[in-house]
């Protein structure tokens, strides 16, 4: 059968080395996997007490497109109580993960042939989506130059080369470079943006895992922007696919209509657990200090081996290393490192297709023992 054009998007390197690292695992070896942003730990106890409270109750269907009314009022409170800001529930909007809220933002917002900025290194389901739907990736190099960020004067330099941009997406903490963009570098963005008729999503998914660098939401600093948020990292829901949007009031009705045609809803099951999670901080917390742990440990082990930590670690749960010292294909090196010692790994390339060939990224989001035996295995390889 003849497939689409637009479905031709590289791999997501990541998920294949993923799926390899538990054929592997399922085959009986001592399989390490530093290669996905997945927390070592369950959902918190309050959301698994309410999803076995709503399969006892049984009655698990559709919701509102828009998500539960007091899921929603939760999220706005958490925005009260953490940012001090005061979101309307109205311009909230529940959605199947992240991964639907990009799907949804990028749909309404722009069309066919636009232009959208991204750092580079940066998440590769950007650059993935945004291609499958026909829109064109801008990709601007974050270095130690610009503070591992995207700022004014590289927009406008990016525009000068390819012409007008009609959004522009950041993380913060980034993906896979770690990087925390602080409050007046998250300002200067938002007010070109807004100043250059710039669509401005900023993806949020990493909050409340920041270790060094001020932690703001762009809510704080204008309401003409698309936040993006999960329950999957901070929260530990990955596989319960639950993430959430605010948006300007504009923007509500027709992330609504596709959200109707596209997905219908999240998960009820995910979302009543999601509720119960959002009360679940001193929990939380406990965690993120685990990771800090580790961050701490890879900082200080990975340049012992000899990779050169390439980006700051200042927030969420990744390792961004040059390893060039040992190898010119990241991937090469990913694989063999599975196939000889069991750790798994996701080669650069996933992040950057330019410079790629010679980092990696070391997610540390796993249990500690696991980044002591993992370091130590292939600090032996590499003697």
């Amino acid at each position: 059968m003849k497939v689409s054009r637009r479905s031709a998007v590289e791999p997501f390197h990541a998920m294949d080395v993923l799926a390899e690292a538990t054929r592997r695992r399922s085959a009986g070896n001592p399989v390490i996997s530093m290669a996905v942003g997945q927390p070592a730990y369950p959902a918190p106890a309050a959301a698994l007490s309410a999803a076995r409270q709503a399969l006892e109750d049984g009655r698990i269907g559709y919701t509102e497109a828009l998500g539960l009314n007091d899921l929603r009022r939760g999220i706005a409170a958490h925005y009260r109580a953490r940012h001090g800001v005061d979101v309307d529930p109205a311009r909230i909007a529940v959605t199947t993960g992240s991964s639907a809220g990009f799907n949804l933002a990028f749909l309404t917002l722009f069309d066919v042939g636009d232009r959208v900025a991204i750092a580079r290194p940066g998440y590769p389901a950007y650059r993935n989506i945004l291609a499958a739907l026909g829109i064109e990736t801008i990709e601007i190099e974050v270095s130690a130059e610009n503070g591992f960020t995207m700022t004014p004067e590289s927009l406008e330099a990016a525009q000068s080369v390819f012409g007008k941009l009609s959004g522009v997406l950041l993380a913060s903490p980034a993906n896979p470079t770690g990087t925390v963009t602080d409050r007046a570098h998250l300002k200067a963005l938002a007010d070109y943006c807004s100043a250059s008729d710039i669509a401005f999503i900023s993806d949020e998914i990493y909050h409340g895992l920041t270790f060094s660098g001020e932690e703001t939401t762009a809510l704080e600093l204008t309401s003409d922007v698309v936040v993006i948020n999960s329950f999957s990292k901070y929260y530990c829901m990955t596989g319960w696919r639950i993430g959430w949007m605010v948006l300007p009031k504009d923007v509500v009705r027709p992330i609504e209509r596709l959200s109707q045609s596209l997905y219908i809803s999240a998960p009820e099951i995910s979302q009543l657990a999601a509720l119960a999670a959002l009360g679940a901080h001193e929990e939380l917390d406990v965690h993120r200090e685990a990771y800090r742990r580790n961050r701490d440990l890879l900082a200080a082990r990975l340049p012992e081996i000899g990779f050169t930590i390439a980006s700051p670690m200042d927030g969420a749960f990744y390792a961004y290393v040059d390893v060039g010292r040992f190898t010119n294909d990241s991937m090469a090196f990913a694989r063999r490192m599975l196939a000889e010692i069991d750790v798994a790994a996701t080669p650069g390339h996933d992040f950057d297709p330019i410079g790629g060939h010679r980092t990696m990224r070391f997610s540390f989001a796993g249990a500690y023992e696991q980044m002591v035996e993992a370091t130590d295995r292939i600090a032996a390889w590499l003697k």
